[in-house]
């Protein structure tokens, strides 16, 4: 379960990776530079759009809603790429909740994330995605089937809605199970994690206590991941009747997917 791909280190856009080299249960493997995640590409510097350009992408499918995109901004442009913006989650779904999140109090934090309750958060919005964003990953496998790769996915942190979708994608391609869990939490390594921001000003808006109320929302978390499983098997009994009968993906059209995207050992 190693990845050969060296992994470059870029100033401005975090949790950046090639999945290269992920084992499949049948003996193949993902086909280096073919397939990336990362967080958002509105900060990347001249260097790192340099660097991007060299991939020869032929997509970038952008999972941020419209507050995300207002509150980092646009991906800088990369010439030839084709940049597909199929937001993951409801911009008003939880709006209120991530207010507290980031001008709250400690006792408001307390009261929403306490006891449990972000981590159980967490679990339940990856188990929404699963059931309700059926179309949105139908979409982003039917575009790499047939022309979309090299692709990168992002969204903001790179983590949960382009970690649940490269999860999904893994899978598609037959990636051991634990190869893609093993991926998955790479993105709590601390040159990745997302830099939690407040905007209180609060004396208390960044202590011990506060940051441990939060982590649960910034972790990459196995269990979330494996909430997302167990809602495909309990849903729709197996994770090949998920790929044909959710996500509408013949067994032709996977099979041109793994030819674009894995080799042979």
């Amino acid at each position: 379960m190693t990845q050969t791909t060296t992994e470059p280190e870029l100033t401005g856009v975090r949790n950046f990776r090639d999945l290269g080299g992920l084992p499949t249960v049948d003996g193949r493997s993902v086909r280096a530079g073919r397939l990336f995640r990362s967080g958002h590409l509105a900060h990347a510097t001249a260097e790192d759009a340099t660097f991007l350009a060299t991939l020869a992408l032929h997509t970038v499918f952008d999972f941020r809603n419209e507050a995300d995109r207002r509150m980092e901004g646009a991906d800088v442009e990369l010439p030839g790429v084709r940049n597909v913006n199929i937001p993951l989650n409801d911009p008003a779904d939880g709006k209120e909740f991530w207010k507290l999140v980031r001008s709250g109090d400690l006792t408001q934090l307390r009261e929403i994330l306490g006891d449990g309750k972000a981590a159980a958060r967490m679990s339940e919005s990856y188990q929404k995605m699963i059931v309700e964003r059926t179309a949105d990953h139908s979409r982003i496998l039917h575009a790499m089937a047939e022309e979309s790769v090299p692709a990168l996915m992002h969204c903001a942190a790179g983590k949960d809605r382009a970690g649940l979708s490269i999860a999904i994608t893994l899978l598609a391609l037959g990636v051991e199970r634990e190869a893609i869990e093993a991926d998955y939490v790479k993105s709590n390594e601390p040159h990745r994690r997302y830099k939690v921001q407040r905007s209180s000003t609060a004396e208390d808006a960044m202590t011990p206590e506060v940051m441990e109320l939060l982590s649960p929302l910034f972790d990459a978390r196995v269990e979330y991941l494996r909430a997302a499983f167990t809602t495909i098997e309990e849903t729709w009994g197996s994770v090949d009747a998920y790929l044909t009968e959710g996500l509408g993906l013949a067994p032709e059209t996977r099979e041109r997917l793994r030819e674009r995207l894995l080799v042979e050992a």
